[in-house]
């Protein structure tokens, strides 16, 4: 039986290296889409020493040339069956203090990224009339954040995004979700402060932060057999914080 394919961008740290890790546990080899480099490589390491199979695959998200790159050098595992565009970025200022440079910056890591990855993929995943897509978005792209309001924006962005196109490349048997966390123990949150954090833990009815694996378990679920008719979706993880 042929081995499955994942692309997972963003996947040298936080989210993204734990959806990899996860995949190539569970039998897919996996290209790791990466800037960092450096830190990709030990990932790299860690799912060889686990027995998997990976390839660390660098570009800048921003560049359409270098996502295609990227999804070329990918290939060499194979044909692509899974995408998971995880690079991300996130800030948090006051609406009148968020300046264009960084709106773009935002848009174009969260969204454009997102856009040229699945752009991408998607001529060989219709050509064969099979795929996967999975975008990330976050509950504040569901309800909005106070300070956070671009990026917000741009999770907002991807859902839209998921929800159109699954409905456009359905026919050709592919299917697109979208995963939405809540707040997840990452290097991205960990800015915040543990004072932050321990107020949003007590805000979450479950009374706790999310981990990154729990993320990888909802990739697992919405990439497999068992969720072959669902499509269109936003699958929350946030201990109801967001309902």
């Amino acid at each position: 039986m042929k081995q499955k394919v994942a692309l997972v961008t963003g996947a040298s740290s936080g989210i993204g290296k734990a959806i990899a890790i996860a995949l190539a546990d569970n039998g897919y080899a996996v290209a790791l889409g990466c800037r960092n480099t450096t830190a990709a490589a030990a990932v790299a390491e860690t799912i060889r020493q686990n027995g998997g199979t990976t390839l660390v695959c660098p570009a800048n998200v921003e560049s359409a040339d270098e996502v295609e790159a990227m999804v070329t050098a990918a290939r060499a595992l194979g044909p692509i069956d899974l995408l998971v565009p995880a690079a991300g970025i996130a800030y948090q200022n006051l609406f009148q203090y968020t300046d264009e440079a960084t709106y773009d910056r935002i848009m174009n890591t969260n969204v454009k990224g997102a856009y040229l990855c699945a752009k991408a993929v998607l001529p060989e995943m219709i050509s064969r009339r099979s795929g996967v897509i999975l975008f990330l978005s976050s509950m504040w792209g569901e309800v909005g954040a106070s300070c956070e309001v671009v990026y917000s924006a741009s999770k907002a962005a991807l859902i839209g995004l998921c929800k159109a196109l699954a409905k456009e490349v359905a026919p050709s048997g592919i299917r697109v979700n979208c995963i939405s966390p809540g707040v997840i123990r990452t290097p991205m949150t960990r800015g915040l402060g543990e004072d932050t954090l321990s107020a949003l833990a007590e805000e979450t009815p479950l009374g706790r932060i999310g981990t990154p694996e729990e993320i990888a378990d909802a990739v697992l679920f919405l990439a497999g057999d068992s969720a072959s008719f669902i499509t269109g979706q936003i699958l929350g993880v946030n201990g109801g914080l967001v309902i």
